[in-house]
């Protein structure tokens, strides 16, 4: 049997795996899943239309699948999911989709979520991301894999942050933020590329040396967007053409095609 602490109150219509722990005076509401090895702190509140994964620790205080602090909201039955292996610390709120996107706020697997985070309604989260005390993801906002939200940084709405991107503390994001770069201020302002997290997951020399020519013609030349994105397609040209000085290999031009789907898609304009 699940290890069900006798003051929780668990609906029986809950899905729970044999081996959820559920702390202390929490509240687990009939529409919830919850996958093995996961633990639930003291004093959480899971409600709504919500499926949480394998493995994950959320602490105490929580309150998860809440629905949406949107006044279009009439009370469909939108989603929150939660993937595996994620850290989720105190204090932090993440709610239900709306019917007005895609329905659901999803959360990938391998994140560290401090406390006090807010998650929106339609906050698409990828993996492996790190988001640090009181950092505030506003509706419909999109956050690829492996990227760092600094502590009390505010996210717009509608927002996208790309792969592999951190931003510092405070920062305010108002426009998307391609893969890579980093940014902080308010306005924000991009202060180089993310030269440090790319080696730590093992970036190559060739590798960072290609994101640092994307870095300079996005924001070092003086070309215009379309200017920027036109010279980036190059690098993945042969030898003797565009940038390149040696014909790019797999992993090269998979970033160059990440960096251009990025820019290809941002409807808010990117953080210059």
């Amino acid at each position: 049997m699940s290890a069900i602490h006798p003051t929780a109150i668990v609906d029986p219509q809950a899905r729970l795996a044999a081996d959820v722990q559920v702390g202390p005076y929490s509240v687990i509401g009939p529409h919830v899943t919850i996958g093995g090895g996961t633990t639930i702190g003291p004093h959480c509140v899971i409600e709504g239309h919500t499926t949480i994964g394998r493995d994950n620790r959320i602490w105490q205080f929580c309150s998860l699948g809440a629905a949406p602090q949107d006044k279009k909201y009439a009370g469909e039955p939108t989603e929150l999911s939660i993937g595996d292996g994620n850290t989720i610390r105190e204090f932090c709120t993440f709610n239900c989709g709306t019917a007005q996107d895609q329905g659901v706020t999803r959360v990938g697997d391998d994140n560290w979520v401090m406390a006090y985070v807010h998650l929106a309604h339609d906050v698409q989260l990828g993996s492996h991301c790190i988001l640090a005390n009181n950092a505030t993801l506003a509706g419909h906002v999109q956050v690829d894999d492996w990227v760092i939200v600094g502590g009390l940084t505010g996210v717009h709405q509608f927002v996208k942050i790309g792969a592999h991107a951190m931003a510092g503390f405070q920062t305010a994001l108002t426009q998307d933020v391609p893969p890579f770069m980093m940014v902080d201020g308010n306005p924000a302002h991009v202060h180089g590329f993310n030269v440090e997290g790319l080696r730590r997951r093992g970036f190559g020399p060739e590798r960072i040396a290609l994101v640092k020519q994307m870095h300079r013609l996005l924001y070092r030349e003086g070309l215009t967007f379309e200017a920027s994105k036109t010279a980036i397609a190059a690098l993945t040209g042969p030898p003797g053409q565009g940038e390149r000085v040696a014909p790019a290999g797999e992993a090269q031009n998979a970033d160059v095609e990440l960096m251009l789907g990025f820019l290809a898609a941002s409807r808010r304009g990117i953080v210059r």
